[in-house]
């Protein structure tokens, strides 16, 4: 008897999912424990395995579709096996590029040779430029699956790549880059593509979710962005000096980690900048989980260190890498995602002065670290070059009126500047 496959809860606030790709295509072969589908949320992906060895006999969702979970979304049975009659009503489709597998292996067939693929797996290789006869074979007698297909295509372009080239109707064999095709490589050939004019970027299920919430953000919350300038002198020094003790636990200290550990510190002493706002109250929340902005490809992830506040520089600093990792390899567990208090975002990398970031709501405030520049700075009536960066803090005036919110920003200077106030905490 076929036996349903539904789309699975992949997180407590998980109520539908996106099929962002089949493993494989109706009427081929699954083994249990291979990869039968990715499930994408609004900002993680998850790879799911085939529950048991047989056929995938029908598929009720296809790729970029949507249903709620719980629902049937395809069969498994005995080839020859005819599925139950069952729609699973998907919700209005989408698209996501996701992480896959890895690449499969590549054969080479001598001219001439008849190579076995089935019709889809064919459409997938004419449709992105590839070689079946390069392409080895995992189904029976060496036939080319589409899972092998796309397998190859992936070990060529980045999947964020692959889905770009193929919304624009893009070959990504005429895509020129310097390894593995990227997504900036596939908007760059599309521009030269045309003689003049506009190109259209579909968009991600990430950019729209990115585009919603900043868009909410900007609309609903009164945020007030204040900047000040913080000598960075001792907190250089600090790094500095943890640099050697750090480095036999395997991590190197950044600024990113210090100023994680400061604002930890800082949300403890003034609650409010670590609270939401609610339709008839401000819930303070009880831990201060600290998110970090990381660009991926395709978006931006925020995810972030749990209770903060009980922790020291040395785990904070661990835990961010694996984060960091996590986000730009795509294998983010959904919680860590979920439940941030506060946000930290750094542009010093790309030179920024000063810059006006947007809350991520329901967060209250978010902290933007600029460029660490050589100044000359008057110090005891002297001119003097020192470290200096400004410090950029966005705050929903609802919660945080002026005075507080500009005492609390004094307060992360004051930690930046002394750093071994943290030995008080």
């Amino acid at each position: 008897m076929a036996s349903p496959v539904i789309m699975p809860k992949l997180g407590l606030t998980m109520n539908r999912g996106t099929v962002s790709r089949w493993g494989a295509g109706e009427g081929e072969p699954v083994r249990k424990g291979d990869l039968l589908m990715v499930v994408a949320t609004d900002k993680l992906t998850f790879d799911v395995e085939a529950p048991e060895d047989g056929v995938l006999l029908k598929i009720l969702v296809p790729e970029g579709g949507e249903a709620p979970v719980g629902a049937v979304i395809a069969y498994i049975g005995a080839e020859g096996e005819v599925p139950p009659d069952v729609a699973a009503s998907p919700l209005p489709p989408s698209h996501e590029p996701v992480p896959s597998p890895a690449p499969a292996p590549v054969a080479v067939v001598p001219a001439g040779d008849f190579v076995r693929a089935t019709p889809l797996a064919r459409k997938i290789a004419r449709e992105r430029g590839l070689d079946l006869a390069r392409i080895e074979g995992t189904g029976p007698g060496g036939r080319r699956l589409r899972r092998d297909v796309e397998a190859a295509a992936r070990a060529k372009a980045s999947p964020v790549a692959a889905r770009m080239a193929a919304d624009l109707g893009l070959d990504l064999a005429s895509v020129r880059a310097d390894g593995r095709v990227m997504k900036q490589d596939v908007i760059r050939a599309a521009t030269e593509r045309l003689p003049a004019g506009d190109v259209e970027v579909p968009l991600t299920p990430m950019r729209r979710v990115i585009a919603e919430r900043m868009s909410l953000s900007s609309s609903t919350i009164p945020s007030v962005t204040y900047h000040v300038d913080a000598d960075f002198t001792e907190l250089s020094a600090a790094r500095e000096s943890l640099r050697e003790e750090a480095a036999r636990s395997g991590v190197k200290i950044s600024f990113n980690h210090l100023l994680m550990k400061i604002c930890a510190v800082a949300l403890t002493e003034f609650p409010m900048a670590n609270s939401s706002f609610g339709a008839d109250s401000i819930t303070m929340h009880g831990n201060v989980n600290i998110g970090l902005a990381v660009s991926v490809e395709g978006g931006l992830l925020v995810p972030n260190v749990k209770s903060a506040q009980d922790k020291g520089l040395l785990q904070i600093a661990l835990e961010t890498e694996e984060l960091v990792r996590g986000a730009r390899e795509g294998t983010l567990p959904l919680d860590s995602v979920q439940g941030g208090t506060f946000t930290l975002t750094n542009l010093g990398m790309f030179g920024t002065s000063g810059f006006t970031p947007l809350i991520n709501p329901p967060e209250a405030c978010i902290l933007g670290l600029n460029a660490v520049v050589d100044r000359p700075v008057a110090i005891g009536g002297e001119v003097v070059v020192r470290p200096m960066t400004t410090l950029s803090l966005s705050a929903d005036h609802r919660i945080l009126d002026g005075a507080e919110a500009a005492l609390f920003l004094a307060r992360i200077r004051e930690l930046v500047e002394n750093p071994w106030l943290l030995l008080l905490k």
